[in-house]
């Protein structure tokens, strides 16, 4: 006799819901194929509107964010089907081709947030945090340090890891007291960090791996740098007037060494399958969820020197699958361009990142070329920590603490991570000066093993994942949905 899990209960209304609207929404089906391009008012995707309803819902009900995120995936689905083909084609066929193109990145997905829960409970278990307190300053100054920490950790790290490696210590130190505008930081420092390194985010290895040079992505530290201070020294005053830092650690503790040494074997295992992948392997890099596997090979593995805390997964689990229902709707948007690239373009991505997915945002740059890649590295690093479900490391960290599940908490608490986005950004601006890059696939690629039809297959893909067969316009997210980059020749271009 086999046993089936049940959906949870808070999820069995909006299944039935699907299903009701599901049946109403059948004899539309067979007009989908027939839309040259997406049903709109006033010029505005009616898929778009319903995105911005299931953002407005999450903000709005922050005790039922995965009912409204789910129902919002439900209902947004089920329109695509009926009314707006996707990229890969109309109808039900085109949500199953859909969802086989998105199935890497939402299981890679899956496999880190879960992974990384159970890695942040070995180094809560290792004793490390509660050691920390001997080196951390006994002060405003402490709270500060640990931010740098997670910076510097993010730099090399995944987001989410260092962002839960940084919640993990300020829950012992703070003595489970987080305030949460330094819930915020943290989420912020570990989004800055991996700004300015192309292992140290996804979006600037897909840059690497498209031709932008390293150097011209490392200029991001130069915003991300300076947003460290000035986000971080107000939160960590805010933080030691909320909760002051432990001041000594218990003589008792004793760190556990082999929990030390699977945490950093689940972390290499990460940086190695990211670095081997996508430099060496990156033909292969959509076909299979190489990062995620990894981090799970590595747990199983160690999983005989110390039980892991299982009990973690199913609460990881429903915050895993908000994410995943965002990230899924997101996919699904009719976005196949941007306006002509300028500095003003690339600061928006910014706070389009903070609600929506930074990764096609920044596979569409790529595609269109003639930015500041250290601009747009920092922005769509950086600008998704404004609101707690603008990035994997803010939805990670929310589900260690609940609180945080409040997007106008979040704001109104860490409204000098939104302050050190726009002074940071202009701070880059006259200092460096915006100089587009409009050959970036001419431009070092990166070092031996990356075959000369990267960049090409990168493009490739992109063209892929937002081109709309028998689709002549193009949406842009910004602007008119009919003008192209004055730069772009392309044939695809001239036909909008």
């Amino acid at each position: 006799m086999t046993f089936t899990p049940a959906p949870p209960r808070s999820l069995v209304p909006c299944i039935r819901g699907a299903i009701l609207l599901a049946a109403l929404l059948l004899p539309c089906v067979a007009l989908a194929a027939e839309l040259a391009e997406p049903p709109s008012i006033a010029g505005i995707p009616i898929d778009f509107i319903l995105f911005a309803l299931t953002l407005v819902g999450v903000a709005l009900f922050h005790h039922h964010t995965l009912k409204v995120a789910v129902t919002g995936l439900i209902v947004i689905t089920l329109y695509k089907i009926a009314f707006s083909p996707f990229p890969e084609g109309a109808g039900a066929t085109g949500f199953v081709l859909h969802l086989v193109h998105e199935w890497v990145l939402l299981t890679n997905l899956l496999g880190l947030l879960l992974g990384f829960a159970l890695l942040s409970r070995h180094f809560e278990a290792s004793q490390v945090p509660a050691w920390l307190p001997k080196l951390l300053p006994d002060d405003w100054k402490g709270a500060f340090v640990l931010l740098v920490m997670i910076f510097v950790l993010s730099s090399f790290l995944d987001n989410i890891a260092a962002a839960l490696i940084g919640g993990t210590i300020a829950g012992v130190v703070f003595r489970g007291k987080v305030h949460i505008g330094y819930l915020a930081a943290i989420v912020a420092a570990s989004n800055a960090g991996g700004s300015g390194s192309v292992v140290g985010d996804t979006t600037t290895t897909m840059m690497w791996i498209d031709g932008v040079s390293p150097l011209a992505v490392v200029e991001a530290y130069v915003a991300a740098g300076l947003a460290m201070v000035i986000f971080g020294i107000p939160a960590s005053l805010q933080q030691q007037r909320y909760s002051p830092i432990t001041t000594e650690a218990p003589s008792t503790v004793r760190i556990d060494g082999v929990r030390v040494a699977i945490v950093v074997a689940i972390l290499v295992a990460a940086v190695v399958a990211n670095v081997a992948v996508n430099v060496y392997f990156n033909d292969y890099a959509d076909r299979f969820p190489f990062i995620g596997a990894a981090v799970w090979i590595a747990i199983l593995v160690c999983a005989p020197l110390r039980r892991p805390h299982w009990e973690e997964l199913p609460g990881a689990f429903m915050g895993a699958l908000f994410l995943l229902s965002l990230v899924l709707a997101a996919s699904m948007m009719p976005v196949h361009k941007l306006p002509d690239a300028s500095w003003k373009v690339a600061m928006g991505l910014g706070f389009v990142s903070a609600v929506f997915d930074n990764i096609p945002l920044t596979a569409l740059t790529l595609k269109q070329g003639g930015y500041d890649w250290g601009f747009v590295a920092f922005a769509v690093g950086f600008g998704g920590s404004m609101i707690w479900f603008g990035s994997s490391a803010g939805v990670a960290l929310s589900n260690q603490y609940p609180e945080g599940k409040s997007a106008v908490a979040w704001i109104r608490g860490g409204w000098h991570v939104a302050v050190a986005y726009v002074i940071s950004y202009l701070f880059m601006l006259v200092v460096l000066g915006w100089h587009p890059d409009a050959s970036h696939r001419r431009a070092a690629l990166p070092p031996d093993g990356i075959a000369s039809e990267t960049s090409a297959d990168a493009a490739t893909m992109a063209q892929r994942e937002f081109a709309r067969p028998g689709d002549p316009t193009a949406y842009s997210f910004f602007a008119d949905p009919h003008r192209c980059p004055s730069s772009t020749t392309s044939p695809d271009c001239g036909a909008s």
